[in-house]
């Protein structure tokens, strides 16, 4: 996932500028946040090669990310983040019982 800095990902002309507010702080956590969901896909094995994302910030400097994903990714994905909330739940359950 490219942060892409070579388009549009940090359009200041697009924006309301409101004084005081720090947009390139929340376009830089989006941009963070990018890399740790690519690092997270990659440990699950989910091929990144086609994703793309683009960091901006709202209008009170929030960060925000822009993703487009293939359906393979997608899905990838949606198990990944399932199987991690079974073992969660299971994880619970047995944790509950044992005390």
């Amino acid at each position: 996932m490219d942060p892409n800095f070579n388009d549009e990902a940090l359009e200041p002309d697009g924006w309301m500028w409101v004084r005081g507010v720090d947009y390139v702080a929340g376009w830089r956590i989006a941009v963070d946040a990018a890399t740790e969901l690519k690092g997270a896909m990659d440990e699950a094995g989910i091929d990144t090669t086609e994703v793309m994302s683009t960091a901006s910030t709202t209008t009170d400097g929030s960060g925000v990310l822009q993703l487009s994903l293939p359906v393979e990714a997608v899905l990838a994905l949606a198990n990944a983040a399932r199987g991690e909330a079974i073992r969660s739940r299971t994880n619970n359950a047995t944790g509950a019982r044992s005390h």
